[in-house]
């Protein structure tokens, strides 16, 4: 480890807040699924920023698009109007086939604004007694860290000594249709849940989970909400995870791919009678919807469906999946994952999963452990056959080594 990076580590240390336990590399370029550090070593980019960086690190036509934008306008607030806002509209709107469109910032934003909306909704319309909606998630869920919704994760790291918290959650466990039957009761107004649980180790339900998930919530007029701002924009080899299971949700959260990797921007996309219910003054953002975010965004998608990366990612993923499949090595207890979006889960007795991600980078390899003894691996999904083999192979030489 050059000086260098010493000195910025150290720099870190002493005056950042230690609130992640990032990898010792100090990254300063990237292209397409390669990163590079001040040192000017080259690693293949097994997590994209958590999905966000899906087109690949600085894509060509988004910054081209970024910075004529940021030439024009960027900000306006929208106490007015701007010209990339519509636009931005009709062309999620087509892509997805939502309705109606809340463009925000972060994904967290996106979720706090769907709890907001389905509980207005909820009295609204569904006629809840107010102040008595309920709301059920999953046990293991990932949907944010703003205080709403640490309020129901079930991670102690994540929201021991925070409370108190807002009533109004359900919690049920994940890929269970009885728990879900069961917990649905005359106040339930949503559940929202992942697609597949990114964050507790690319947790896939059992097959027919959300067929008979749907079933339930048109059954009980209850909004399903998914939050596909992991999952969806490509990541799992379809445009949205849903369409693995042939459903549609009701209200639908989108982030990260949606910029690319290049500025916050994330969408709740619902029917008209969720959304519908917001009226001027009852919500908003300074920063949601603004011309450089639209502009952004517009590309990124653009890119995502004339480039066939969507198509790439299916085919890559299943090579990359059914490459992992094939390790023989006494240290991996399950191989799981959808697209380009893989999980290896180690055995306990292997030892914590970061000194495998800390191996994996001395063989150019980057990717991050998750819950202790899970390696995330979600490449750009512009990632080759070629790139995916090299990859294996690192994968293959890591794993087999014994660094409990």
């Amino acid at each position: 480890m050059s000086s260098s990076v010493i000195d910025f580590l150290a720099t870190e240390a002493r005056l950042g807040t230690k609130n992640y336990e990032p990898i010792g590399v100090v990254l300063s370029r990237g292209e397409g699924v390669w990163v590079w550090d001040t040192d000017g070593n080259r690693y293949l980019d097994c997590l994209s920023a958590y999905s966000a960086v899906s087109q690949g690190h600085c894509h060509p036509k988004i910054l081209a698009a970024m910075v004529e934008q940021a030439h024009r306008l960027t900000l306006t607030s929208r106490a007015f109007h701007n010209d990339q806002l519509a636009p931005f509209y009709e062309e999620i709107a087509a892509l997805t086939g939502s309705h109606k469109v809340l463009p925000m910032n972060s994904g967290a934003e996106a979720v706090e604004s769907a709890i907001k909306s389905v509980r207005k909704w909820g009295y609204e319309v569904k006629g809840v007694p107010d102040g008595q909606a309920e709301i059920i998630v999953c046990a293991n869920n990932f949907h944010g860290r703003t205080l709403g919704i640490v309020g129901f994760s079930t991670d102690p790291e994540t929201r021991t000594h925070f409370g108190p918290f807002a009533p109004g959650f359900k919690i049920i466990p994940f890929g269970d249709v009885a728990a879900l039957e069961e917990a649905i009761a005359p106040n339930t107004v949503a559940f929202l849940v992942e697609p597949i649980q990114g964050e507790a180790g690319v947790i896939i339900p059992p097959s027919g989970y959300f067929p008979k998930v749907r079933e339930l919530c048109t059954a009980n007029n209850v909004m399903l909400v998914l939050d596909e701002i992991q999952t969806g924009l490509g990541r799992t080899g379809k445009l949205l995870a849903e369409q693995h299971e042939g459903i549609e949700a009701d209200v639908t959260l989108l982030g990260k791919a949606l910029s690319g990797g290049f500025y916050p921007v994330s969408a709740v996309l619902s029917n008209n009678e969720v959304l519908g219910t917001l009226r001027p003054g009852q919500h908003g953002s300074t920063f949601g919807g603004n011309p450089l975010a639209c502009a952004v965004a517009r590309a990124a998608m653009r890119v995502l469906v004339e480039e066939g990366m969507i198509e790439n990612a299916a085919r890559q993923g299943a090579r990359f999946l059914e490459g992992l499949k094939d390790i023989r090595a006494n240290t991996i207890r399950e191989v799981r994952g959808r697209g380009l979006m893989l999980a290896v889960e180690l055995h306990p007795e292997a030892g914590r999963a970061r000194r495998y991600c800390e191996a994996l980078q001395g063989k150019g390899i980057l990717a991050k452990d998750t819950h202790e003894h899970t390696i995330r691996i979600a490449p750009p999904l512009v990632i080759t056959s070629d790139q995916v083999d090299w990859a294996l192979e690192q994968f293959a030489t890591t794993l087999t080594q014994d660094l409990s």
